[in-house]
């Protein structure tokens, strides 16, 4: 009788644990095919409201919903075994008041299966954190650029330039980090700032755009693959070029099909003719 040994996520608090021990390996993911590719490899993946501009092709993060959100991440969820899956809370979801925001979460949660919810604010969000942590949702906290905000920051720009932007990031983190955060994002922040606040903090910092000196790195699956099209980031390293492939690939089943040399029924199950 073989023996099948369990295969166990990675729980919120063992990614906590990984300050100062281990960097934490993270991407997006939004579909069932690409998350069980990234399954083996990473420690989080994280269902980003992204999607709304990488799956859905709109302008911003700002009209995806959370029935949308849901929807993907029970994909990614259902898909994985191994990796803890976080989703990101849409814009209007939560900041409303605390009370609102859990019952966005307790829904996302109950209807995807993942193990935490990420909100973006600034230190005015840290009583949401906290309200939702206590009554047992996990939250992922980002702070720096944050593309929810995007027009009262002004469309994406990078932050922690001036003395003043870096301090109130770093009071930012600080307090969602009281609130009961398990770990905090950085995006599109110095170097310096991030190196500052990982150094600060307790709990794990996950950058992008930020410090190499953070204790963690995720990206949007399709900028290091080659599947965003014209709009890469400048942080984000393209590892592949996946979308070279498709296209070529798609270009060869065209040509074959327009050509008349598409394999039939035969070809596909050694039905000989006659």
């Amino acid at each position: 009788m073989s023996v099948h040994a369990e295969t166990r996520r990675i729980s919120v608090p063992e990614l906590t644990a990984y300050k100062g021990q281990k960097k934490i390996a993270a991407l997006t993911a939004y579909s069932a095919p690409i998350a069980r590719l990234l399954d083996p490899h990473l420690d989080m993946i994280l269902v980003g409201d992204s999607t709304a501009m990488v799956g859905y092709g709109m302008p911003d993060t700002l009209a995806i919903t959370p029935a949308m959100m849901t929807a993907h991440a029970k994909a990614v969820v259902d898909s994985t075994r191994r990796v803890c899956v976080v989703v990101d809370m849409p814009f209007g979801s939560y900041q409303e008041s605390p009370e609102r925001a859990f019952r966005q979460a307790a829904g996302m949660m109950a209807g995807s299966g993942v193990q935490a919810v990420k909100i973006e604010g600034t230190a005015t969000l840290a009583p949401t954190t906290r309200f939702m942590v206590e009554r047992g949702i996990p939250v992922l906290a980002h702070v720096g650029l944050m593309p929810q905000y995007m027009n009262v920051m002004g469309g994406f720009k990078a932050q922690g330039f001036n003395e003043e932007v870096a301090e109130r990031i770093v009071q930012d983190a600080i307090a969602h980090q009281d609130a009961g955060a398990f770990a905090v994002v950085l995006e599109g922040i110095t170097e310096a700032l991030g190196r500052r606040i990982t150094e600060t903090l307790s709990i794990p910092t996950i950058g992008i755009g930020a410090s190499p000196a953070c204790d963690g790195q995720i990206l949007v699956t399709e900028d290091i693959l080659g599947l965003s099209g014209p709009r890469i980031p400048k942080f984000a390293k393209q590892y592949a070029d996946i979308g070279a492939a498709i296209s070529n690939a798609v270009a060869q089943y065209a040509s074959e099909v327009r050509e008349g040399s598409f394999p039939g029924l035969e070809h596909c199950f050694g039905v000989k003719k006659g």
